[in-house]
């Protein structure tokens, strides 16, 4: 079993960026330069690499090498969007690992490139990049080649020496278990044991609504691999676990003053296998609320208000500090309900409130863009 922190280490060790690995100090998957870079240097290090893994890693500073981390980033649909782009696509993951230092909400990003003995190259244009286009490193740049068999680096060697020297051991594990417990003492944490093989850290702040057990604040963490599997700084979750199984359920609290109510957004399940294999399996059981068309009117033009607001300057009264708050769950209502415009207005929200001495309103917009990326995907 592979230590992700480890690996990532060995990596940044090893020289600079070359032809089984690159790193970046972060990925901008919703812009469509950000996601055609991504893409092309998927594309280099796959084509590059017929007979290893090849990986990305995200968080780091390109010169130093200082690991700065990112935004923990909850996307397992990443395989769809390499399927759509690409002939031949190869499989591709990403991990959020755990490094201490960092603030709790930072992790680094690790994108695992499986080894695929096919060329892959663009199926259709992405950004300036063309159709047919196929990409290759050349040290470490990611460019584009006409197919040569003298291009591949036939680095299986070393990548192999790099990931055996990042296999977990019984201290790294209990260092973990450590380390994750005294990073939540605020919190109810716990951990579990499966199959006598992995170690499975979670944490979050409880609470009790309508007579059932939730919790806010919530980390999941398996500390053999060093993966942050969950990471909610505001949403409600139900944790439910037996002998072969984790099940994390996402809630979001959504509606309007004193109609909110939790809908259920989405179902995670780790099964822990005997063979020292584990499977995540993921259901999305999202249903928005609906609002008539002059109610939904009435939020827009409030949460646009507050944003003139703030772009003036201008001093808020309590009520409109308490409704700052919400601007963002409103936003997201709106653009739940298809209203035009509102998804652009969320987005333009965005400096105004990251400027708030108060970062709640930020972080709950940092929510709901996680959420509304969710719907995306699964639509």
């Amino acid at each position: 079993m592979i230590n992700k922190r480890l690996l990532i280490k060995n990596l940044l060790a090893h020289n600079d960026e070359n032809s089984f690995y690159d790193k970046k100090r972060k990925i901008s998957l919703h812009q469509l330069e950000g996601k055609a870079k991504f893409l092309k240097h998927v594309c280099a290090l796959s084509n590059s690499n017929p007979n290893n893994n090849s990986f990305l890693v995200i968080g780091v500073q390109d010169a130093s090498n200082q690991i700065v981390g990112v935004d923990f980033y909850d996307d397992s649909k990443i395989q769809n969007l390499v399927n759509s782009y690409f002939v031949n696509p190869p499989r591709v993951i990403y991990e959020n690992v755990h490094f201490p230092g960092l603030p709790r909400h930072k992790v680094v990003g690790l994108v695992t490139i499986s080894a695929n003995s096919k060329t892959t190259s663009l199926s259709k244009q992405c950004w300036k990049y063309e159709k047919d286009f196929i990409f290759y490193r050349k040290g470490s740049n990611s460019m584009p080649y006409i197919f040569e068999q003298e291009v591949l680096n036939q680095n299986k060697k070393t990548v192999a020496a790099i990931e055996k020297m990042a296999s977990n051991n019984i201290k790294l594990t209990l260092d973990g278990v450590m380390d994750f417990m005294n990073r939540h003492r605020e919190y109810d944490s716990s951990y579990t044991v499966f199959h006598e093989q992995f170690v499975l850290c979670w944490a979050g702040l409880k609470h009790r609504i309508n007579g059932k057990e939730y919790y806010s604040r919530v980390d999941i963490e398996l500390i053999n691999e060093n993966i942050r599997f969950f990471y909610s700084a505001m949403d409600f979750v139900q944790i439910v676990q037996n002998k072969h199984s984790f099940v994390c359920t996402e809630y979001v609290l959504l509606g309007l003053e004193e109609t909110q109510q939790l809908y259920p957004l989405e179902k995670k399940v780790i099964h822990f296998k005997n063979n020292g294999h584990y499977k995540l399996a993921e259901d999305f059981l999202f249903e928005p609320p609906q609002y008539k068309g002059a109610i939904l009117l009435d939020i827009f033009k409030q949460n646009n208000y507050l944003i003139q607001q703030l772009k003036l300057q201008l001093p808020l009264t309590d009520k409109e500090q308490i409704a700052i708050q919400e601007l963002p769950t409103n936003y997201m209502i709106c653009v739940l309900n298809n209203m035009p415009d509102a998804l652009p207005y969320l987005e333009a929200s965005k400096p105004y409130l990251k400027a708030l001495d108060d970062n709640t309103a930020y972080v709950n917009f940092k929510e709901v863009m996680r959420v509304l990326r969710k719907v995306k995907y699964n639509n």
